[in-house]
């Protein structure tokens, strides 16, 4: 069952490394990736512009982007990592 849209501590995991981050309710995915050295594609860091979207591979995305269609969002297969986060503990990410 997914937890509330709260800002919630969750867990993504990298697909193409492995690695796993903890994404903690102050910041977001794209925040916690650029703090650990990588280097991800962004611009608006509002969720408005497109540039951060990324693949869900496993898990429920929180979406609070202003770009997603709603088809796309209903698919659970693309987020913006510079604003939208988790509803389920852990995201499995194609980066």
């Amino acid at each position: 069952m997914p937890t509330t849209p709260e800002n919630t501590v969750f867990d993504i995991v990298l697909k193409s490394s492995g690695a796993s981050f903890t994404i903690p309710a102050t910041k977001s995915i794209l925040d916690v990736l650029i703090e650990a050295g990588l280097d991800p594609m962004y611009d608006c860091m509002r969720g408005e512009c497109g540039i951060c979207r990324v693949t869900v591979l496993e898990g429920e995305v929180d979406h609070r982007d202003v770009i997603l269609s709603n088809a796309e969002r209903a698919s659970n297969k693309v987020m913006q990592i510079c604003v939208s986060r988790a509803l389920t503990p852990r995201l499995v990410l194609d980066l």
